[in-house]
This record gives structure tokens, C-alpha cells and sequence, in this order.
């Protein structure tokens, strides 16, 4: 058991060598990719104007006005803080203000009960507690250059715990779906034993990374919606998943950018 833990910290320590040019890129390109569903469904939401409202109007009961004015606010509220999680002003109302485009999406497009959309959505709304822990504890270590406000650092023990825990369901809707093949079922494994080990907080970073990999494989395997000409419909719905899933990407990356947070075996091994 020695031999193995010498042997696996001394692979974390050539690998966190092997990254620490990169590191200063990650919490950018995490940011960028945690609010690219939300980008891309306003511009989807702009190209298809016409098309979205005559499924609110005949299919979702909303009158006319009603329906121009909730879609017009929902490509506003998605934009405006998707910019502003980017360049980490004002995070916490930008997170806000995309999980109530979140909620308020699920319940007017009929989605809310359907389990698939629920526990992605609920993926992440886990991103987003990242990027609300991300800037918690970046104002914790600039309070007072180095006297950190208790109340930031307890909330963020929360909000790390809950975010790590919200971000692998998303792997629970791809054990659920598809047939099992020799790969899937691989991949269901060791997928699901990284999951695990984020969830409770042990080797985090480097089971989000795993992750990470998987999912982008994933993702560039199945919902590769620029293959899709014939049905305009599938696309879209395979466009959707695709950007859903980078979104999720981003939302691993910043736990490996942030760590874990307090309630996790890595940082109780610290106090031993």
C-alpha cells in the first residue's frame, strides 16, 4: 500500500509540474466554457425568432407580447451575465440570473419533470456554484491582505461541497442512456468511480481531469451536431447537448483550478 501511494503522488508531482504553465489559462477558459450554453442558446434563441415564438404561442399557451417580451429578456439576462461570469464582476448576480433563466426555461418549454433535462440542468447549476465559490475565495484572500471574512470562507465550504456533488450527475443521465457496449461499459466504470472521488473530495483534481476527458471525447463522438444537415430539428437538440456538456467541462475545470474546499478527504488528509 506504501509502494502504491509513493508511486501515485510522485505521478501528481511530475503531472502538476507537467501543468503549471497552463494553470494561469484555466479559470479563463472555465469561465468561457461554463456560460457557452447560455451564449449559444441566445443566439439561437435571435436566429430562430419567428420559430420560438410559434412554439410559445401554439404549443406553450403564452399570449402574443407575453411571449416577445420573456424570450427578449431571457437573450438579455443570458448575455449580459454570461459577460459578466467571463470577466468575474458581479459573479454572484450573474450566476443569479442564469440559474433563473434555467428554472424559468425548464418550466416553459415543458421541460422541468423531463429527468434527462433535469439532471443536466442540475450539472450546471453545480458549474455555477464553482463559479460562485471561485469568487468567494478569491475575496477571501483579498480581504485585508491575508484576514479573511469567516463568512465568505464558511459559505464557500458549502458552496464547493454542493457544487462538487451537483456536477457528476450529469454522468448518471449517460449510465442511464444508450446500450452497453464493451467501451461504454468501461468508460461507465471508470467514469463512475472518478465521479465518486469528487463527490466525496478524494484525488479531486485529478478525477475532475479524468472527467474532463471523457466528457470532451464524449461530446466530440455523439453530439457532433456539424455532421446533422438532414433534420434541422435533431440538430438543434444535439447542438444543445453538445454546448450543455462544455458547460459541465467548464464546471470540472474550475474545481480543479479552486480544489475541493474543506469538506473533503484531501483537505482532512492535511490535518493529519
Amino acid at each position: 500500500m506504501d509502494q502504491i501511494r509513493n508511486v501515485s503522488e510522485q505521478t501528481e508531482d511530475v503531472l502538476e509540474k507537467m501543468s503549471r504553465p497552463l494553470k494561469p489559462c484555466i479559470p479563463w477558459v472555465a469561465r468561457a466554457l461554463l456560460v457557452s450554453t447560455f451564449i449559444e442558446d441566445s443566439v439561437r434563441i435571435l436566429a430562430q425568432w419567428q420559430n420560438q415564438l410559434y412554439f410559445l404561442q401554439a404549443y406553450r399557451g403564452f399570449p402574443w407580447g407575453v411571449s416577445h417580451v420573456f424570450l427578449l429578456l431571457n437573450v438579455l439576462t443570458m448575455s449580459v451575465c454570461s459577460a459578466l461570469a467571463i470577466s468575474r464582476r458581479y459573479t454572484e448576480a450573474a450566476v443569479g440570473g442564469l440559474f433563473a433563466v434555467i428554472v424559468l426555461q425548464g418550466f416553459a418549454y415543458g421541460l422541468i419533470f423531463d429527468l434527462t433535462f433535469f439532471l443536466r440542468n442540475l450539472s450546471v447549476v453545480g458549474g455555477l456554484l464553482m463559479l460562485v465559490a471561485e469568487s468567494l475565495l478569491a475575496r477571501r484572500r483579498s480581504v485585508f491582505a491575508g484576514l479573511p471574512s469567516m463568512s465568505d470562507e464558511d459559505r464557500s465550504k458549502y458552496v464547493l461541497l454542493g457544487g462538487r456533488i451537483l456536477l457528476v450527475l450529469l454522468f448518471t443521465s449517460f449510465v442511464f442512456s444508450g446500450s452497453l457496449t464493451a467501451g461504454r461499459i468501461v468508460v461507465i466504470v471508470v467514469g463512475g468511480l472518478s465521479c465518486m472521488m469528487v463527490a466525496v473530495g478524494f484525488k479531486a483534481k485529478w478525477s475532475a481531469i479524468v472527467l474532463v476527458a471523457i466528457l470532451s471525447v464524449f461530446n466530440l463522438m455523439v453530439n457532433n451536431w456539424w455532421t446533422i444537415d438532414f433534420n434541422p430539428t435533431h440538430r438543434d437538440f444535439v447542438k444543445y447537448d453538445f454546448f450543455q456538456t462544455l458547460s459541465i467541462v467548464g464546471g470540472f475545470l474550475l474545481l480543479v483550478n479552486v480544489g475541493p474546499g474543506s469538506f473533503s478527504v484531501d483537505e482532512k488528509k492535511k490535518n493529519f
